[in-house]
């Protein structure tokens, strides 16, 4: 039942990592491979600012929101123009970009984010910050699925998706429209990754095995699907956790085996 818990609480982590990659992959069709690298930069966005994470967090979202407005209209778009390899080939040369600068400015030491008290409180043997970290995941993806389902913005991003070209006939302006979406998600990774660096440590090299978990967590869910994420992201948490009753060695290889058998009875998805 412990293992259950932790995976279900551990799932809504990954999924909070991966909602952003979903949302990119699905509006934009953008595979972004510095996703976890960006997840990492909000947790060092936090360090630099060097103020408790309650208050620097109202700060962080907006600047990791103009990051993301600022690279799509700098890179993912012409990226995105010149073909389906090119920007798989851009984001893995960000990916680089980001872990060698964070190396530079702040060395590769790992680090911690400093989440006072509440990093110590507990509820029936539970961290009451992965709960917190699980909440935080369930309101994120449902808060992007209704603004996406019921608002005025949310109806131009699906008809977006869907159909690029006849957007643009009906009068959408798909450029700021994708910069936000890509604004949208690298503040979600920011925010995941503040609560990488207060439920563990992170370091210049983090983003790689993050940006993993959180592609398998898409894949499993069904591309472009937010709940699917949720979803994805679950059964990643519940296989670590429990192989790891079994064997803490096979725990990752596990979660690998998974996925593999998902794309092979199911390459689209559980909710695709």
């Amino acid at each position: 039942m412990n293992a259950l818990i932790h995976g279900v609480l551990l799932g809504g982590e990954y999924a909070l990592i991966a909602c952003g990659l979903s949302l990119a992959f699905g509006v934009m069709r953008l595979v972004n491979i510095a996703h976890g690298d960006l997840a990492v930069c909000g947790a060092y966005l936090v360090v630099f600012l060097g103020l408790p994470v309650a208050y620097a967090l109202p700060l962080v979202l907006p600047i990791a929101f103009g990051i993301g407005w600022l690279l799509n209209i700098t890179l993912f778009e012409r990226a995105l123009k010149a073909g389906d390899l090119a920007p798989v080939l851009v984001t893995f040369g960000l990916s680089v970009v980001i872990q060698n600068l964070l190396t530079e400015g702040a060395t590769a030491n790992p680090r911690t984010l400093d989440g006072g008290a509440i990093s110590l409180a507990e509820v029936g043997g539970v961290s009451v910050l992965r709960i917190i970290a699980f909440a935080v995941a369930v309101s994120v993806l449902g808060g992007l699925q209704l603004g996406l389902s019921y608002t005025g913005f949310g109806r131009r991003v699906r008809a977006t998706a869907d159909d690029v070209d006849t957007a643009r006939l009906v009068g959408i302006r798909v450029r700021p429209l994708f910069a936000a979406v890509a604004g949208i998600a690298v503040a979600t990774a920011a925010l995941a990754g503040v609560f990488l660096g207060l439920l563990g440590t992170v370091d210049p090299y983090t983003g790689g095995l993050t940006l993993i978990f959180a592609f398998e967590a898409v894949v499993i869910g069904g591309l472009g699907s937010l709940w699917g994420t949720l979803a994805g992201g679950i059964v990643i948490g519940l296989t670590q956790q429990l192989a790891g009753l079994w064997s803490v060695k096979f725990a990752v290889l596990a979660v690998h085996l998974v996925f593999l058998a998902v794309l092979t009875f199911r390459p689209r998805g559980l909710f695709a």
